[in-house]
């Protein structure tokens, strides 16, 4: 484990692999509350930088010293997830990256006293894709999970969490990669068959107002001009699903521009980053209180 100024590179050996992190400790973390863990998860890179690319492209540093969060920069297998679709090169090789993620709440917890039971793990695309399974297949650890350009994977239907999981999905009208409206993977079967299902952004609200047992109904709509944001509250253990529509935009982050050559259009409205953290502040509630 080696640390440069405040940030800790961490090392794990899960299922017969070294997996790296970078953790940023909490700073001036209030005495009288549990302190969570935010992960956060980078889409597919093989460069195998994902988790520093988060770090220099969004605001999770600042958020988290405003809120005395602690945030882990993981790294994917050979730069993505096995996030259960099927179709990455870690899912292929039958990696394990629950058990890896889960392994870094224990760790930070060990360490700094952060609350291994109201983790908020948050991703964009394949790291979408992964927070999702990981809040269904390690609930009692999240309590609050943020989805950006990536929708919920079909094959995960079946995972009934036994804690509910507040959940907060973002989505381009204009994704050209994970369309808003669900769909295959790119990568197709060795006899071209599609693979990768993803429910749309309305099936993936509605699966989760159905897990965390909300009032019937979508809940209530705020609009604006480039946006559409539909709150469900009053889950189990008080956990809220909200499910925000970025008019026009694209495979992107709301809020950090991208490089040129990137054709996604990015929306200025809002900054995903801090929408995530001043969402999860309120809704970071026990295992104990979010059981089923």
């Amino acid at each position: 484990m080696a640390g440069e100024g405040d940030l800790v590179d961490g090392g794990l050996r899960i299922g017969g692999r070294e997996r790296g992190f970078t953790l940023r400790p909490p700073r001036a973390a209030p005495g009288d509350r549990p302190v969570p863990l935010v992960l956060v998860l980078h889409g597919n890179n093989p460069d195998g930088s994902g988790g520093r690319m988060m770090r220099e492209w969004t605001t999770f540093d600042a958020q988290a010293d405003r809120r005395g969060f602690a945030i882990a920069y993981p790294d994917g297998h050979q730069g993505c997830w096995a996030d259960g679709r099927g179709v990455t090169t870690a899912d292929e090789a039958g990696v394990d990256d629950v058990a890896f993620l889960t392994a870094i709440v224990d760790w930070s917890a060990e360490r700094y006293g952060t609350s291994p039971d109201r983790t908020v793990v948050a991703g964009i695309s394949n790291g979408a894709f992964m927070a999702h399974r990981l809040a269904l297949e390690a609930s009692a650890r999240v309590a609050v999970m943020a989805a950006v350009a990536g929708q919920l994977p079909a094959a995960l239907l079946g995972v009934r969490p036994a804690h509910a999981v507040s959940a907060m999905l973002i989505h381009g009208t204009a994704d050209t990669l994970s369309p808003i409206d669900g769909g295959y993977s790119r990568r197709r079967g060795p006899d071209g068959e599609p693979r990768g299902r993803t429910l749309s952004l309305r099936e993936t609200a509605g699966h989760w107002r159905a897990i965390d047992r909300c009032p019937p109904g979508p809940g209530e709509t705020h609009t604006t001009e480039l946006s559409s944001r539909t709150t469900a509250e009053a889950g189990a253990g008080g956990t809220r699903v909200v499910a925000w529509t970025v008019f026009g935009g694209g495979h992107t982050w709301p809020g950090m521009p991208v490089p040129p050559e990137w054709d996604e259009p990015v929306t200025g409205e809002f900054d995903a980053a801090e929408e995530i953290c001043r969402f999860a502040e309120p809704l970071l509630a026990s295992a104990d209180a979010r059981r089923l």
